[in-house]
């Protein structure tokens, strides 16, 4: 802020009318006399024209006519005092006047005092309240002394009256600017706001300056706005200033926390000394007319109350883009931050979200104070490497955003971070982390979308490439889309119920008798076409919907062997696949009871089956539930064996019932392999357990499995799954067939 802002139109005078601006104490009272007597004019000017009226002399003009007096209404400002004669050329000459000063001229201030030689032309009452008429005398009455003493009364009350308008004027004022207040962002604008309003209330920019300093913290108070002569100490602090009488009077505000009013100058403090405050000096010595001192006291309450709120303002500011542990930017200042940059670059920069690998089991182990610590030094450790020119953000949890020119976050600076191990309370602790990065196009993207395309290379990143990096692509973008859409379409069809059970028959190998059902998810759209599993159990997985579902599957499929049992239709059981999401659920045992008090079905009727990724849950936490379902009778088996994790001494503690061959190794089968097939068969006999075979097509499969050693099966060769409605047909038929078969043997 400096000397040339533009200056503002007056706003704050005691009255527009009375012109009333003095230079010093005896700029006169304005008073017109209207009179068509001469002799009037001259009496009166003798009588009172050496007079003061309120510390002021008079100044006279006047008018012999009704007309000449209009001429000078509307070309005269600042009229304080209009002493009219009633009767002039005609009866009505003078009280129609009254109504030209009024309506016409606007004057709404200026006293009115009528006079006449002809009582019987007096004004009734109403007249002198319509038109605020201060007074009505008859020409015999007006002595000198009586005129002495009615000039003193009628210039005292147009003083109060413009003082009174001049105040409301700057209440208006103060409250308009109260609500200017609430819209600025930041110290600078604020002072620049008082030096702006503090012009509107005095009618012109003042020779001052606003001074702030932001709590007992900030050091020493420093200019933050000047104009007039102060301009060239913009910015300094309070006690470098080039005036000694103004550094004492603004470091006495400071201190004190009070305004100062001096006889050519006044300091306003507002704000609180133990929080944040302020102190704008004027000077004073150049204005036309002097401020109300208790006005400028409401002005500084005001804005108190408006430096508070921007005191708050700026801490929810703080606290929404800034993260509270790390004291890093947050997750909304780096998307800010990337809209801002990509405006003014649009090549050359990169953003990387880095996460940390199995936090959640640091935070579980050693507490959430240590991975807070742990999470403190990464994030200096990640500064270091990528250097001052990066942003460096926690996005969430234990995610780092960085964000700057592309030459500065490369895979190899963000993981060479990490290849020492970090220090925590002063022990070494080694670990991991996957990033996904994102070249930013020249075509920009908003701040949102390129944090939005980064998640997408990290999660496909911890997916597929543990603890190195993805770099993201346009076709990684448009898989993310069409899972998103997936996901939206799976919660549909499940909330309207286009999710279904199919159920496919299990057999004993060696007699061919119907031992079980394994129950198995589709998912039917209105066009009547199936989406096949492969294609939405993934997504329910990795989003948490097959929590949802698995419960879902489980009450319908237990519900659906109690209705065979009804029928006397039913196997010996009912297999049910169990997630790794599902069963790592601290109510996942509690879900499969209420399946089976809600169904009435016993737990000997039901198999769960579990994959061997299950295992890296522990064997402690798995055992442990196993082992309350057996208590309940229920039979556990793992499912797709050899095609994830497994860990052969967590499978031989646990226990288990049943162990499937997965449909891709029966496949082998046909074309004269299938050793990994008889290795699992021959493990199942070792620890124990049944063995089931998926995927079998044909004759010579169940025949090479059953000469291995697999005891059941289950394929298309068999029975395709269907449908509760073609399954009891199915059962009695088949049953008939055996049993027809037995007897006919």
């Amino acid at each position: 802020m400096t000397s040339d802002i533009p200056l503002p139109e007056p706003v704050f005078e005691f009255d527009n009318e009375a012109d009333v601006r003095p230079g010093g104490a005896q700029e006169p009272w304005r008073v017109l006399l209207v009179d068509d007597d001469l002799d009037v004019h001259q009496a009166t000017v003798f009588a009172v024209g050496q007079h003061h009226f309120v510390g002021r002399p008079v100044s006279f003009l006047h008018a012999y006519s009704a007309t000449q007096a209009k001429s000078i209404l509307l070309s005269e400002k600042g009229l304080a005092f209009i002493l009219l004669d009633v009767v002039m050329e005609s009866h009505t000459a003078g009280l129609d006047l009254v109504d030209f000063i009024r309506q016409t001229a606007g004057l709404d201030h200026t006293r009115i005092v009528l006079r006449t030689g002809q009582p019987g032309y007096a004004p009734e009452l109403e007249t002198l309240l319509r038109y605020d008429i201060n007074d009505y005398k008859s020409k015999s009455e007006l002595s000198a002394i009586k005129l002495l003493t009615l000039f003193t009364t009628t210039l005292r009350s147009y003083q109060q009256l413009c003082s009174l308008s001049a105040n409301r004027q700057g209440l208006s004022l103060i409250i308009k600017a109260s609500a200017s207040f609430m819209h600025m962002r930041g110290l600078d604008d604020f002072a620049i706001g008082v030096v702006t309003q503090l012009a509107d209330l005095l009618g012109s920019y003042p020779d001052g300056m606003v001074c702030a300093r932001a709590g007992l913290l900030a050091g020493q108070p420093r200019v933050l706005v000047a104009c007039g002569r102060f301009a060239e100490q913009l910015h300094l602090p309070v006690g470098q200033l080039h005036d000694p009488a103004i550094q004492e009077r603004l470091t006495q505000a400071f201190s004190l926390g009070q305004s100062d009013f001096g006889a050519d100058y006044f300091v306003l403090y507002f704000g609180q000394k133990d929080g944040l405050d302020m102190a704008a000096y004027v000077d004073t010595s150049s204005l036309c007319a002097p401020m109300d001192s208790e006005l400028l006291k409401v002005f500084c309450a005001q804005l108190s109350a408006c430096l508070h709120n921007q005191s708050l303002i700026e801490q929810l500011s703080a606290q929404a883009f800034v993260d509270e542990l790390l004291k890093l930017p947050n997750r909304a200042r780096l998307i800010t931050e990337i809209d801002q940059r990509q405006a003014e670059q649009k090549t050359g920069l990169a953003l990387a979200l880095v996460d940390v690998d199995d936090f959640s089991s640091v935070n579980e182990l050693m507490g959430h104070l240590y991975g807070d610590q742990l999470l403190k030094a990464l994030s200096l450790r990640l500064q270091q490497a990528v250097g001052l020119d990066v942003m460096l953000a926690r996005v969430s949890g234990n995610a780092f955003g960085l964000f700057g020119p592309l030459h500065s976050i490369s895979p190899e600076q963000i993981h060479a971070a990490v290849a020492r191990p970090l220090m925590i309370e002063g022990r070494p602790h080694r670990i991991t982390i996957t990033s996904g990065l994102v070249i930013l196009e020249a075509q920009p993207h908003s701040g949102a979308d390129c944090l939005k395309n980064v998640t997408i290379a990290l999660k496909l990143a911890k997916r597929q490439a543990r603890g190195q990096h993805v770099m993201y692509t346009a076709d990684m973008g448009e898989m993310a889309r069409n899972r998103a859409q997936l996901l939206a379409d799976l919660h549909t069809a499940f909330d309207r119920h286009h999710l279904f059970l199919v159920y496919q028959p299990q057999i004993d190998l060696a007699s061919g008798a119907l031992i079980g059902l394994e129950a198995l998810m589709r998912w039917r759209l209105s066009d009547g076409s199936l989406v096949p599993p492969d294609r939405f159990i993934p997504v329910a997985e990795q989003s948490g919907l097959i929590i949802h579902l698995g419960a879902w599957a489980l009450h319908v499929a237990c519900q659906s062997m109690q209705e065979l049992i009804a029928q006397d239709l039913s196997p010996l059981r009912m297999a049910v696949n169990v997630s790794m999401e599902q069963f790592k659920t601290s109510d996942f045992f509690d879900t499969v009871m209420d399946a089976l008090q809600t169904s009435g079905l016993d737990g000997c009727r039901l198999e769960l089956e579990i994959t061997e990724s299950v295992a890296i849950l522990g064997s402690g936490h798995v055992r442990e539930v196993l082992n309350k379902l057996r208590a309940q009778q229920i039979a556990v088996s793992i499912d797709d064996f050899g095609t994830g994790y497994s860990s052969l001494s967590h499978l031989e503690q646990l226990p288990l019932d049943r162990m499937k061959i997965d449909k891709a190794f029966v496949r082998q089968l046909g074309g004269g392999a299938g050793r990994i097939a008889e290795m699992i068969a021959e493990l199942g006999q070792t620890l124990g357990l049944r063995v089931l075979a998926e995927g079998i097509e044909d004759r010579a499969s169940w025949d090479a499995l059953q000469a291995m050693g697999c005891h059941e099966g289950q394929g298309f060769f068999i029975a395709q799954p269907m449908e509760l409605a073609l399954l009891v047909p199915w059962i009695r038929n088949y049953c008939g067939s055996l049993a027809r078969a037995a007897l006919a043997a």
